[in-house]
This record gives C-alpha cells, structure tokens and sequence, in this order.
C-alpha cells in the first residue's frame, strides 16, 4: 500500500511530506519476530515442494473413487506419510501453531464461550500452542491437552495447563466442555461421528439443569452469508483437505453429523472470518 509520510528535508529540519510504499494488513501477518500472529509457517508448508507437488496428480485422484491423493501418490495415507517425513512433519507443526496465533485476534470478542467453565479438554490439541494462548486469556480454567501419547509424551504441565495421551476414537477425559479446533475438518464423516459421540460421553453435568457443551472451531461454508474472497478461500481448502483426508462442510453436514452422533441443539457464531464457533450442547 501506498502512504505518506513527514521527514526531514535535507536536514534542513524543515519536514517534508513523502509518499512511500508501507506492508498492508495482511502482509504484516507473513512477518516472523514479532507479537503479531504470523501465518509464515503456514504458508511455508503449503508451498513446499513435496507438499505442492502432490497438487501435479489431480486428474489421478478425480479417477479413483476410493482412495485420497495422498494414498495413490506416495502408497500411504496423509497421517502414516507425515510420520515418514519428520521435517514435512515439523513444518506441519508449525504451520498448525502458527494458525493457533490467529485465535488472540478472535477471543476477545467470544470470552462468553468459556465464562462458567471449571474445566476444558483440547482433542487433538498437539504441542499445546492454542493451550498456552487459552489458559493465559483464562487463568481460572483448568485446561487439558488431549493428544496421542507420542506426541504428548516429553510436554511439561505448569500452572493452569496439563497434557494427556491418548486416542480421540476410543475415550476422552472427562470435563466441563470438550475443544475441537481443526480437527474434524481432517476427518471422514463416519470418522467424526465417533469422535463426537466421544466427546458427548465426556462432557459433565454442570448442574441438575445444565451440562456442559463442545466447542468446535471449524471452517462453515456459506455462500449466502460470506463475502466472495471468503467462500473462494473456504472451497480451495474443501479441495485441499479432500486431497489429503478430510472435507470442510456447510452447515447442513455439520447437522447431519451432530444428528447422527446423537446432538440435536446446536449454535453457530462467526469467529476469524474463515472460522466459525460451533457451540455443540448433549
């Protein structure tokens, strides 16, 4: 973008006012090193080139029915693959704690989301970077990372925050309300299904009127309500997450699925934009 700017004519302390290119809003968001979210990392894995390079087989993937690209391209599925490739793998852990900065900008308008809540459980919630962010926003809150063993394994608990290993599809710890950020997007619907009936099973009765709730934070695709740059982006990453092993969904299918787990009472609320908060109640 283009700006103006007062500075000294030479040195004549007489200021002079000069036009200068300045970053725009969303380019100060590639810059590492500072207190802003930076989506850098994110954009680094999607560009790589083993990553990208998957992109160059499409029209195999658009001819068999049954398997992700990912399978067809390299023999294994997206998970398997990823463990294969430690620094592929270390690029998506960061490109995933880099994506959970965007969550600062977003809280402080959805603070009520987590008011009255003793205890919280984050499925599949990683090294813990949305972790540290929610347990600093609520100091109160006792927070749970829940995530497979191996990747828990050598995290240190402090304060407010401890970590949990585990399997997401056969139980999950109990608490007030069950975190799901960007975790059912990477999943088929059968999948998702029994992770939420999971996540019903462990939500706690708050009081003899009141349970708890799940909270999801996932892309909506809404053509009616989004703007255009927005529903463009949403089903780019449909065909990205198909690609690999999973799909975003409209609000249809996210019913559909809620229904199917057996939660019939549901709210949506808008969240970064791209995201949205599903607030899920058993």
């Amino acid at each position: 973008t283009k700006v103006r700017i007062h500075g000294d004519n030479d040195g004549n302390n007489q200021e002079e006012e000069t036009e200068v290119f300045a970053l725009t809003a969303a380019s100060e968001l590639l810059i590492k090193g500072t207190e802003n979210p930076c989506i850098a990392p994110m954009v680094e894995f999607i560009l790589d080139p083993v990553h990208s390079n998957f992109f160059n087989y499409l029209s195999k993937w658009l001819s068999d029915e049954n398997r992700r690209l990912y399978e067809i391209t390299s023999g294994t599925p997206w998970w398997e693959f990823l463990d294969k490739n430690p620094r592929l793998l270390g690029l998506f852990n960061d490109a995933m704690a880099g994506d959970s900065q965007m969550i600062k900008l977003a809280l402080k308008d959805h603070n009520m989301a987590f008011e009255g809540l003793e205890t919280i459980v984050d499925v599949g919630g990683g090294t813990g970077t949305t972790a540290q962010i929610f347990s600093e926003k609520f100091p109160e809150l006792k927070y749970i990372v829940f995530d497979l063993p191996q990747v828990v394994k050598n995290l240190k608990a402090c304060n407010n925050l401890s970590f949990v290993g585990g399997d997401m599809f056969e139980s999950i710890p109990k608490a007030d309300a069950i975190l799901l950020k960007s975790v059912l997007h990477n999943w088929s619907d059968n999948n998702c299904i029994k992770i939420l009936r999971n996540c019903k099973d462990a939500v706690k009765v708050l009081s003899k009127d009141k349970k708890g709730k799940i909270i999801i934070l996932e892309t909506v695709i809404n053509e009616e309500q989004d703007e255009p740059e927005i529903t463009r982006l949403k089903f780019l990453m449909n065909i990205n997450m198909q690609i690999m092993h999973g799909k975003e969904r409209s609000e249809e299918e996210w019913k559909n699925i809620f229904h199917e787990a057996g939660l019939y009472d549901y709210k949506i609320f808008s969240f970064t934009g791209y995201l949205s908060l599903i607030e899920v109640y058993p």
